[in-house]
């Protein structure tokens, strides 16, 4: 596996996360306690936290995740140009 498919698979990996993260905010009813729903939560929260901090608030409106989803493509294309 060269560098930049690593890139690319750890960068799809994250969007995914992050997207099914947003997807279970959907489904309060979704147990916590599953060990799925824990992984997704204990990989994206460290992404997330930082962003939610530096957002304003909007009400009800968490946009951090699709901050996170944009900063992913930007940090995964800046590295695949990097390389080359």
């Amino acid at each position: 596996m060269s560098i930049g498919q690593l890139i690319n698979a750890i960068g799809t990996f994250f969007y995914i996360a992050i997207f099914a993260r947003v997807l279970l905010s959907w489904f309060p009813q979704v147990s916590t306690t599953n060990p799925l729903v824990q992984f997704v939560f204990t990989v994206t929260e460290p992404i997330l936290s930082p962003i939610r901090r530096l957002l304003p608030r909007m009400g009800m409106f968490d946009l951090s995740p699709m901050i996170a989803l944009i900063m992913v493509g930007v940090i995964q294309s800046v590295l695949l140009k990097a390389l080359g």
